[in-house]
């Protein structure tokens, strides 16, 4: 069935999804901040806004992706943002990575105008939202999920209740966890290995094989063999998601010294102006500390 739909945000990430929408055959309403992003949803059939308070005075379901809490912040409770024009019975979804605390009062703000929301941050980087193969982790009330279930499994193809509001924030700060630990331990590996004189793609090769075997070090193992450091998934953003895990970290009295380890790491490259590269950049500083003539 058929449905009203504003989508803003529409960067790397945010432009393929909202084209699944769209060739879901819903209505849709975009804004982006940059006007030419716009334009292939326009081809496509969507509805461009110039403001955000336009999406809300059309549309039942309103997504939003973009990168950073102050961002989400700015597009609900702005001067121009979405609350002047939210109605009962309208739905939120911030499919952003941002601070839980944040999403849990954003939420509480939005029900007291008869608003729902639901956090739905996602895995899988672009080639995923291109393929709408997203993993996507949910937050909110149970009912309001299962009315926007359908359009999750436009986008994705490993949707996850995971509880209340924030939870599906807590679930995606749980995967950079373990992404950027891994892709650290891949770091490590590699450089050990080259550090012997041993052939780093065959060590690599032989862990495909066995427990140590991994998408990241399959995908980003083969980054680092090829200093291929085009962005699927920047330094910077990588570097926001972990200051949101240690802010959260910080508030409970959590020990995460992997995860202080690398947000350390990915604040040297941001130093090093590298924040544009994919986050296997890594392993740059990795070897930096083990080279012997640095």
């Amino acid at each position: 069935m058929s449905m009203k739909l504003g989508f803003i945000g529409l960067g790397i990430m945010g432009r393929p999804m909202a084209l699944n929408l769209r060739k879901a055959n819903h209505t849709l309403w975009v804004h982006g901040r940059r006007p030419v992003t716009m334009e292939v949803l326009v081809e496509a059939g969507a509805h461009a806004c110039h403001t955000v308070a336009d999406v809300a005075a059309h549309a039942e379901v309103i997504f939003i992706m973009v990168s950073d809490t102050p961002d989400v912040e700015n597009i609900v409770l702005g001067e121009t943002g979405l609350m002047p024009r939210l109605r009962s019975g309208q739905v939120v979804v911030d499919m952003s990575t941002i601070s839980p605390a944040a999403t849990r009062h954003l939420a509480q703000t939005l029900e007291a105008q008869g608003v729902e929301m639901l956090d739905a941050p996602v895995s899988g980087g672009e080639i995923g939202a291109i393929n709408a193969a997203l993993s996507i982790m949910v937050g909110g009330k149970e009912n309001t999920y299962r009315r926007v279930k359908p359009l999750f499994d436009v986008l994705g193809k490993n949707v996850v209740y995971v509880g209340d509001h924030g939870a599906g924030q807590v679930a995606k700060a749980c995967n950079q966890i373990v992404a950027a630990l891994t892709i650290e331990a891949v770091s490590e590996a590699l450089t050990f290995a080259r550090r012997n004189g041993v052939d780093a793609a065959k060590v690599r090769e032989a862990l495909m094989g066995g427990f140590a075997g991994s998408k990241i070090l399959e995908i980003h193992g083969k980054r680092m063999l090829d200093n291929d450091f085009r962005p699927g998934f920047t330094v910077k953003l990588h570097q926001k998601d972990l200051r949101i895990v240690m802010e959260d970290a910080h508030k409970l009295g959590v020990g995460l010294p992997g995860a202080a380890l690398v947000a350390q790491h990915l604040n040297a490259l941001m130093g090093s102006g590298d924040g544009e590269l994919d986050s296997a950049a890594i392993v740059k500083v990795v070897e930096r500390m083990s080279d012997p003539g640095s």
